[in-house]
């Protein structure tokens, strides 16, 4: 079981971002699933998360309005748009399978002019 991040960088505020999430190793159209972020100093915290069937969506309300989550259960991929990027949305962003309770490396982002 294995989930993979990619996307991540350095972004002016008022930038945009778009996160991958590579799953593989098990049934990844059957489980909902979840981005997460920790900042320097501060505790993981979660940011979004979709359910298996991709009708349902929750977001942090740090967020809403700003990030989209979703996911191509033919491609394994779940994404995270973020958009109007903020100094304080800086921190490493991690992709989760809550119910497997598998977490992925991280992808750093950085958000500063």
């Amino acid at each position: 079981v294995q989930l993979v991040e990619s996307g991540g960088g350095l972004v002016q505020p008022g930038g945009s971002l778009r996160l991958s999430c590579a799953a593989s190793g098990f049934t990844f159209s059957s489980y909902d699933m979840s981005w997460h972020r920790q900042a320097p100093g501060k505790e993981r915290e979660l940011v979004a998360v979709i359910n298996s069937v991709a009708w349902w969506t929750n977001y942090a309300d740090s967020v809403k309005g700003r990030f989209t989550i979703s996911r191509d259960n033919v491609k394994n991929t779940v994404y995270l748009q973020m958009n109007n990027l903020k100094p304080e949305d800086t921190a490493v962003y991690y992709c989760k399978c809550p119910s497997r309770n598998v977490w992925g490396q991280g992808t750093q982002v950085t958000v500063s002019s």
